[in-house]
């Protein structure tokens, strides 16, 4: 039974995709991304000065996004990638491979406004699974400052009668109610803790659906929500299914306390990469 189900998920993600919650960008940057995406199955594996606009730069970029989103994303902050503007590789003696870049996020969820960002991202080669390490800086990031719409989104929702729970964001036609967006976000901001652990130098993540959300009861001034959120690995074209507790406060920002990644069918018993029990709970 939840094979079946799993495979009509995947199939409304595929014929009726969304706009993922870290990538919402114009239709040239789209364009783009439909060009390189032959690309995207192998890995290129060149040294020295990359092609910005090709998949290796876009990949590791996207790493150095979630690490950004984790830190400092919220219900009404939440970035995607608008461009690749210097990206180089080169192998390292520690038997992993590193990548400087020099790229702008844009702030989709709050406004449009664009940041000029440098990071370093190295991938480990080693047997056993180990995610990305990432240095990031952007101008202007560490002045941002938390908005009404925050202050007002957490008063009104710390409360048991407006607890919320939901299915399907967006729904199988991409469409999202409003009031909605908030959860939306802080689902593709929590996902990041997850694309951010399991990325390397085969994968590129996105947040496709939130399949659903429950508000839990408040602890500690956090509100607590637990999603089932749908992740798809553009080289792979796999829809990979996560369960996660997370937590948000204007003053405390985004955790995940707990994560369960969920098997699309019965015999397939290890998780994507590999390197934790079946089923998990993690703690960050």
């Amino acid at each position: 039974m939840f094979c079946w189900v799993s495979l009509v998920l995947i199939a409304v993600v595929q014929l009726s995709p969304a706009l993922p919650v870290s990538q919402e960008p114009p239709q040239d940057h789209l364009n783009a991304i439909q060009q390189s995406e032959s690309e995207s199955r192998t890995v290129d594996m060149s040294t020295g000065d990359l092609v910005p606009t090709h998949y290796p730069a876009r990949r590791a970029a996207q790493v150095a996004l979630h690490y950004i989103n984790k830190h400092y994303g919220s219900p009404f902050r939440v970035f995607g990638l608008k461009e690749v503007h210097r990206a180089r590789a080169e192998d390292v003696a520690s038997g992993g491979r590193k990548y400087d870049l020099d790229f702008s996020v844009m702030d989709w969820a709050g406004g449009g406004s664009v940041l000029r960002c440098s990071a370093q991202v190295l991938f480990s080669r080693s047997e056993q699974h180990n995610s990305p390490e990432v240095q990031c800086d952007c101008e202007g990031l560490q002045q941002l400052k938390n908005s009404s719409e925050e202050e007002d989104f957490y008063h009104k929702h710390n409360t048991p009668e407006s607890h919320v729970s939901s299915q399907a964001i967006p729904d199988s036609y991409g469409n999202m109610r409003q009031e909605m967006k908030p959860f939306w976000h802080l689902a593709g901001v929590a996902a990041s803790f997850i694309m951010l652990q399991e990325s390397n130098e085969n994968t590129e993540y996105n947040m496709a659906q939130v399949a659903s959300v429950t508000q839990q009861e408040s602890k500690d001034n956090q509100l607590m929500l637990k999603y089932h959120v749908l992740l798809h690995d553009l080289p792979s074209q796999e829809i990979i299914h996560w369960k996660l507790l997370a937590s948000w406060s204007p003053d405390g920002g985004v955790r995940v306390l707990e994560t369960e990644w969920q098997p699309k069918c019965p015999h397939n018993a290890n998780p994507p990469n590999s390197f934790v029990p079946t089923t998990q709970s993690t703690a960050y």
